[in-house]
């Protein structure tokens, strides 16, 4: 890359990029979608880092290279995301600057392996504590007739999500700085990427196994039902089968999404129907 983008990136002030990463992570819900949720919003967030290390018209494909890593799939609670918005900015500025001994890849498998661990603890902090605890006050006094409910309910959120939001940018920004110096150093690369691979595998299982929740009524009498025979062979078989048959059609690139989502629901209706298949 141009020394110009790697100077350019290192010499704005990391306020400005705290700012960049804590608006980032706020609005990580725009533009949700559902074949990969929350991927634009984080493209978005990591835009700025990406301009700033590539601005040389010879460095387009470089751009458009770290565009498309940060389109995957991404999905975790928006105030955590701060975190992992901090690291893939700290490793973008390392792969601009070795791009020959470092791995971009590593940059998709540590938000993969962080998407989980963080969303539960995240969901368990900011949708079950300060949300239930906020929104009980603010409910209380609206029923009085008192217009302080909803505003109180909107203050708490707020005021408690926001400094965690931007301390978990700065921490994941300059450590992560430090991280990939440790990593680079004792050529811990490939470890990493292996522990990161099978983190992120435990995600996609368990995202398989709660997200899709298929059966089969099929049965004969009450002596034979087919869905306590699969499950004795394999739980949560039906929703791994599928998981697999959606990868591969996908991976082979013939079908677009959109048209995948759409026989998938008339497929859904014809199975329902005709008592092969049940939700």
């Amino acid at each position: 890359m141009s020394q110009k983008g790697l100077e350019a990136q290192r010499n704005t002030p990391l306020n400005k990029k705290l700012k960049e990463i804590f608006w980032g992570a706020w609005c990580m819900q725009t533009n949700w979608n559902y074949e990969r949720q929350m991927n634009t919003a984080y493209m978005y967030a990591m835009s700025h880092t990406i301009d700033r290390l590539y601005p040389e018209e010879d460095e387009i494909e470089k751009k458009k290279e770290a565009y498309r890593r940060h389109l995957e799939f991404f999905n975790i609670t928006p105030q955590c995301a701060a975190l992992t918005l901090g690291i893939s900015a700290a490793m973008e500025e390392e792969y601009a600057a070795d791009p020959e001994n470092f791995d971009p890849s590593v940059i998709n498998a540590v938000k993969v392996a962080l998407m989980g661990p963080l969303s539960g603890i995240g969901d368990s902090l900011f949708q079950g504590t300060i949300r239930i605890i906020a929104m009980s006050i603010g409910i209380s006094l609206a029923q009085q007739g008192n217009i302080l409910g909803p505003i109180l309910a909107a203050l708490i959120s707020i005021f408690t999500s926001a400094p965690i939001t931007w301390y978990l940018g700065k921490l994941g920004y300059t450590r992560g700085q430090e991280f990939v110096r440790q990593m680079s150093e004792s050529n811990l690369m490939e470890k990493v990427m292996f522990v990161c691979s099978i983190a992120g595998l435990f995600v996609i299982g368990g995202m398989s196994a709660s997200l899709s929740n298929l059966t089969t009524p099929i049965s004969f009498g009450e002596t034979f039902v087919l869905q306590n025979v699969i499950d004795g062979i394999l739980p949560k078989a039906i929703p791994l089968g599928m998981t697999w048959l959606m990868y591969y059609i996908i991976k082979s690139g013939k079908v677009k999404p959109m048209t995948v989502i759409i026989g998938c629901f008339i497929a859904g209706i014809i199975l329902n129907y005709f008592g092969i298949l049940a939700a």
